[in-house]
């Protein structure tokens, strides 16, 4: 168990910097926190439905729980490679080519995070002028999302691209491994 543990978190560990690993886990934590609210509040909301006796402020809940889980998600699959970049272009070139093909994706991607943090700055403080019904809450409390996601989305390829530059883009023999072991 450990050492399937320790495939995991290696896997490609040359674009990762130690120090955010906790924020990683605090992510992904939170991701799984709210799929199981979004899950749960979706359930409640069909039972008290169809029992006649609908909660109407759960539709509220359950749109702040998948719009958190989104942005979120966004972030950590960012960190993870596993989202919001062109993978199979980059593995299947070496040296130069793949050094200036995965910098300008990472650029990309810091430009688009940059633009949801500043962007997403200025609707969420719009949003203080519409209210949700029925608890007359701010909508900028669901908007508050975008920008937190955008500056984890340029700070994760920030990472990544200075480590890529540092360590190389390519993988290890062992993340090779554990891609293939995955594929099976």
């Amino acid at each position: 168990m450990q050492e399937a543990r320790s495939l995991v978190l290696d896997r490609q560990r040359n674009l990762k910097w130690r120090a955010l690993d906790p924020l990683e886990s605090v992510l992904m934590m939170l991701c799984g926190f709210t799929l199981a609210g979004f899950c749960t509040s979706v359930v409640c909301d069909i039972v008290t439905r169809t029992i006649g006796a609908p909660w109407l402020w759960l539709q509220e809940v359950t749109s702040t729980f998948f719009i958190y889980g989104i942005f979120i998600g966004a972030a950590v699959a960012t960190r993870r490679n596993d989202h919001l970049f062109l993978a199979a272009i980059g593995d299947s070139m070496t040296g130069r080519p793949r050094l200036v093909i995965e910098s300008a994706i990472r650029v990309v991607v810091i430009a688009v995070g940059l633009f949801l943090a500043w962007f997403g700055y200025i609707n969420f403080l719009r949003g203080f002028s519409s209210f949700r019904m029925p608890s007359m809450t701010p909508i900028a409390s669901l908007y508050a999302a975008i920008p937190v996601s955008g500056a984890l989305i340029a700070l994760f390829a920030f990472e990544q691209l200075v480590n890529g530059w540092k360590n190389g883009f390519e993988k290890s023999a062992d993340d090779s491994a554990q891609d293939a072991a995955n594929y099976l």
